[in-house]
């Protein structure tokens, strides 16, 4: 169920989008929450770093680690604009994250299009929450980009 803190840190989320946006970057967005606190951010910086793994939620991770100095996140949970790619979801599963939110669904490359389930066992995914917004940001750069 999405609450208004869900909102509240997508918003975060889409901050860091606009950020990527700004940048020419696909735009994602992602931030990383534990006990209510953001610990982590990050955005789409694959053309930036020339690097196809540099995704929003592979930044927010390796960010959040560090943070926490540890390589699991059980406490914590993922905002991200746009459904994770099937190698986002595969890392989240790897770093046993409590709760995955998202907002828009990606119909062409999100994990649902591979897989139902990527996620550690005891991970919780929720999405749509602000899908319209989360969508547009991404509709207005592939519009530009045509």
């Amino acid at each position: 169920m999405i609450t208004d803190d869900d909102i509240r840190w997508m918003k975060r989320a889409l901050d860091e989008a606009r950020a990527a946006l700004s940048a020419d970057e696909v735009p994602i967005g992602a931030v990383v929450v534990s006990g209510g606190r953001l610990i982590a951010r990050g955005h789409n910086l694959t053309e930036t770093l020339t690097d196809v793994t540099a995704h929003a939620e592979m930044q927010a991770i390796t960010a959040a680690s560090n943070y926490l100095g540890a390589k699991y996140l059980p406490q914590c949970t993922l905002y991200v604009t746009v459904e994770p790619c099937l190698m986002c979801a595969g890392a989240l599963g790897w770093s046993q994250i409590s709760r995955v939110v998202y907002g828009a669904a990606d119909p062409k490359r999100g994990y649902h299009t591979y897989c139902d389930r990527p996620f550690h066992k005891k991970t919780v995914v929720e999405g749509g929450c602000m899908a319209e917004e989360c969508g547009a940001l991404m509709t207005e750069f592939f519009k530009a980009k045509r």
